[in-house]
């Protein structure tokens, strides 16, 4: 099968979140699977062409494609995934692409992923390579269904190519003002109010891909369930029914190459479930780096995470002076709203026995806070799949997490039976969360039922061979849909 991978990121060349994870892996399973496939990503400055290898794509060469008024030219670059035979393009597009961050809140954000979904087709023409499926991941890329269908159905070439749109988080739509539709070149007579890109009177990226894809998925099979409810479905629930028969829910899988304390390249010592004293020895050593005195009685809490409401940081800033009673010592990565910056900034500074905090990103960091760390928290308001709980279930790192979407489907909640893998809290309160902490907390003195919590951890699988699978059934029902719409 021939899959054309779409993603506005993708490691290792540009990450903020676990879409760049996903379209990093996935496409090497799907490789793996014998499947052929080609990763479309945007160019960006960030993106260092020594680096990585890339080169000019001379048999393409320049691309006119017209926005607005304007007619930008678009070059291809082309690399191949790290360990792989993924043949990655890079469409470049310097006015909209060399800026200093991934995403902007600037005037021409539209405009910026108009160009990448019509380089992404016009790059496939000049190539004449037709995919079998053209798999399309968050709203950056929910205008090439639509495409597909309307634009370019003219086209010989993609007239059996199907679309699969894959939402990893419902609550960023795309959502910009009815100019954005000329910009487009997309008919207007499809913007109306409830009609198929229209929602609340500005043009919508998703709603566009979930209304013209041949079928869609969420990456967790709770997270497609609950954006059917007014809940969680972000104003796009009924959008989401009129298609439920074609919503799947896959949930996302890990690269085990990348995160397992056997093999970590960024950890200092190696560790299994046969033998953790290694990771003790990681926990000594961070904690001297953050100038926190070890003590084997306390347990040190992790976190790495945007710090945004959505991961549960309102219930953290509530909790905040009872959670710092407790017996134990925190690690905190990630960046986000200031106000939150700032509580974490004012409990390391407040508390610099039991706090240590990074502001910002950094990898290496990131694996040493997950191998080093007893236990992982992540508290989510909603929670697509998430990732960081199942880096921790392999590092032996017990999550506390908030039962929803991804994270109910990947950690099995501890009872007195020690059967399980973390610890699940419904309530989105702040009592439930220290009420869960502080479970945590007891089992953790207790050494045996803490280790046979990790090792129940460390057993699960999450690789991406099975979920790849899965994609490769939902691509197979696609083109059938694609070729008989009344399936």
């Amino acid at each position: 099968m021939k899959i054309a991978f779409l993603s506005s990121e993708a490691v290792p060349y540009a990450k903020t979140g676990g879409l760049a994870d996903v379209a990093g892996s996935l496409p090497k399973a799907l490789e793996h699977l014998g499947c052929e496939v080609k990763l479309f990503i945007p160019k960006y400055y960030l993106i260092d062409e020594e680096e990585f290898g890339l080169h000019y794509n001379w048999e393409i060469g320049e691309i006119p494609i017209k926005i607005s008024n304007h007619t930008r030219s678009v070059h291809v670059y082309q690399s191949h995934l790290p360990g792989s035979n993924v043949e990655v393009n890079f469409i470049d597009c310097p006015h909209y692409f060399h800026r200093d961050q991934i995403y902007t809140d600037g005037f021409d954000e539209d405009e910026r992923f108009i160009l990448f979904n019509r380089g992404v087709i016009e790059t496939l023409q000049r190539m004449k390579w037709a995919p079998d499926i053209i798999h399309c991941n968050d709203w950056q890329t929910g205008l090439t269904p639509l495409y597909l269908k309307e634009n370019y159905a003219w086209d010989k070439l993609l007239e059996s190519t199907a679309s699969l749109f894959t939402i990893h988080n419902i609550g960023y739509q795309g959502r910009f003002s009815k100019e954005s539709i000329k910009h487009a070149a997309i008919r207007e007579d499809l913007f109306y109010p409830g009609g198929p890109v229209e929602y609340h009177g500005d043009f919508s990226f998703m709603k566009s891909g979930i209304m013209f894809s041949d079928i869609i998925n969420a990456v967790s099979v709770t997270y497609a369930k609950e954006i059917l409810t007014p809940e969680f479905g972000s104003g796009m629930e009924d959008s989401l029914i009129k298609r439920k028969d074609d919503l799947f829910g896959i949930l996302n899988g890990v690269d085990y190459s990348e995160w397992d304390p056997q093999t970590d390249k960024f950890i200092p010592y190696h560790y299994s479930s046969n033998d953790l004293k290694n990771k003790i020895k990681i926990k000594q050593e961070l904690l001297k780096k953050f100038n926190i005195k070890f003590d084997e009685t306390v347990p040190l809490i992790g976190i790495v995470s945007r710090m945004v409401s959505q991961k549960g940081f309102d219930l953290v800033e509530e909790a905040a002076n009872d959670l710092m009673r407790l017996n134990a010592q925190w690690i905190i990565l990630g960046s986000g709203e200031d106000s939150y910056e700032e509580m974490f900034r004012n409990l390391q500074q407040a508390y610099p026995d039991k706090v240590a905090l990074y502001i910002g990103f950094n990898n290496e960091l990131s694996h040493l806070v997950e191998a080093a760390s007893d236990i992982f928290l992540m508290p989510s308001l909603y929670e697509p799949c998430g990732l960081n709980q199942i880096y921790s279930l392999k590092y032996g790192t017990v999550p506390i997490v908030r039962k929803t979407g991804g994270l109910a489907d990947t950690v099995i909640n501890s009872n007195d039976n020690n059967s399980g893998t973390g610890f699940t809290f419904s309530e989105y309160s702040s009592n439930a969360l220290i009420g869960s902490i502080k479970l945590a907390i007891v089992s953790f003195n207790k050494k045996d039922v803490w280790q046979k919590i990790q090792i129940n951890g460390m057993a699960e699988n999450f690789s991406w061979e099975s979920s790849a699978k899965k994609y490769i059934g939902l691509y197979e029902l696609a083109v059938k849909k694609r070729k008989n719409p009344n399936l």
